[in-house]
């Protein structure tokens, strides 16, 4: 049985030029991968959208930075949820969804490793879900740290999937993914 294919937040605004350098740069390619064999299978799949209360944040309704990217958005039949903050769990029904589907897997993909990824991947591991986030179908961004020093995309990326899987859940590259359930 396939696990639930989360989607989250890989909207147009992840382009803008606040988001600074995004890493790695080809996650729309991998996610469409991911989706192309979900879909194929007929397996469950859940786009979350970030939805924010902030009116100058490319994630904010209305802006054409809010819509989905072309290659990974949702076709009819697909659940869509909106969440407004960084956790895909809070003021959602993402766990009565998955309720609903009967599972308790779930592959995650999407942006920002640091922010919504990391967090909704947490809650649901938390929830007693198992937990694998994709990791070549998922985007960071450079970051400064309270200290000043920069932080490229890729260690970003490298410390929070570490913290996740000594703990939450397992890292799996999109192959690992398609290879286990071919």
């Amino acid at each position: 049985m396939f696990p639930t294919l989360l989607v989250i937040d890989n909207q147009k605004a992840i382009d803008d030029p606040k988001w600074g350098r995004i890493a790695p740069n080809n996650i729309d390619e991998k996610i469409a991968i991911l989706l192309t064999m979900w879909r194929e299978n007929n397996a469950p799949i859940i786009h979350i959208r970030h939805d924010s209360l902030d009116p100058d944040s490319p994630y904010a309704k209305g802006k054409e930075s809010h819509k989905f990217k072309v290659s990974t958005a949702p076709i009819d039949g697909e659940i869509l949820i909106g969440k407004t903050t960084n956790n895909g769990f809070v003021g959602t029904e993402l766990e009565k969804i998955l309720e609903d589907l009967d599972t308790k897997k779930i592959i995650v993909s999407g942006v920002l490793v640091q922010h919504s990824i990391d967090t909704t991947a947490r809650m649901a591991a938390s929830l007693g879900y198992d937990v694998t986030i994709a990791r070549d179908a998922c985007a960071a961004s450079d970051m400064i740290d309270l200290n000043d020093r920069y932080w490229t995309a890729e260690k970003v990326s490298a410390l929070t999937y570490a913290t996740f899987r000594s703990d939450y859940g397992k890292i799996e590259s999109t192959t690992e993914i398609i290879q286990y359930y071919q």
